[in-house]
């Protein structure tokens, strides 16, 4: 064997998270073990969100049916799901998002600043009014729920979007806030690797 594909060859880190334990790469079912293998094959090594998922397999399945499901049918562009991922990541001070999906906006936007800019501020990075419209909605959904209005609505159509692209707009914001704080809850730490992606 390599040492190419020595990395490639799935490894749960017991450093994934400093709360949970993880579990054993072979005590983990094995539906699980291959979503875990497709991942690391891609990526060339395990995302420690899988390490962690792995703790509790049937929330690991659900988790990556719906984020799958966010990604897979949707109105928006994978560069706009991670723009949004990164915004709300920045103000939920989730580390390991901002972290692993700053690497994701970097590569699916092709620009190794923007990542940056969201996570630190994203009213003055250099995107957009439309995008700049997109993540004030998600940033109010994500702070401020109750404030959010009809009007946010029409502001995101006015902006260009359609009716599917703003639920899939608040299914993404939502769904992300559940995984900062879960993350942040369990202090998930993001691979040495997705610090230098798409820089």
């Amino acid at each position: 064997m390599s040492d190419a594909d020595a990395d490639s060859e799935p490894v749960l880190r017991e450093d994934a998270m400093e709360r949970f334990p993880v579990p054993d790469y072979e005590d983990v079912p094995e539906d699980l073990r291959e979503r875990i293998d497709e991942e690391t094959e891609r990526a060339g090594f395990t995302p420690n969100v899988f390490s962690a998922l792995a703790y509790k397999p049937s929330h690991f399945r659900a988790f990556v049916a719906y984020h799958d499901a966010l990604v897979e049918d949707t109105a928006l562009e994978r560069e706009e799901i991670e723009m949004i991922v990164v915004a709300v990541s920045g103000v939920n001070h989730c580390y390991y998002c901002n972290v692993a999906h700053g690497a994701l906006v970097r590569i699916y936007a092709d620009d190794p600043l923007l990542a940056d800019q969201l996570v630190a501020n994203y009213r003055t990075a250099d995107i957009n009014d439309a995008h700049r419209t997109m993540l004030d909605v998600a940033v109010k959904l994500t702070e401020h729920p109750a404030a959010v209005e009809k009007e946010d609505l029409e502001t995101l159509r006015e902006a260009g979007f359609s009716e599917e692209a703003l639920w899939d707009i608040a299914s993404v914001t939502a769904f992300y806030n559940l995984s900062n704080r879960l993350a942040t809850f369990a202090e998930m730490r993001p691979n040495e690797e997705f610090h230098t992606l798409g820089r």
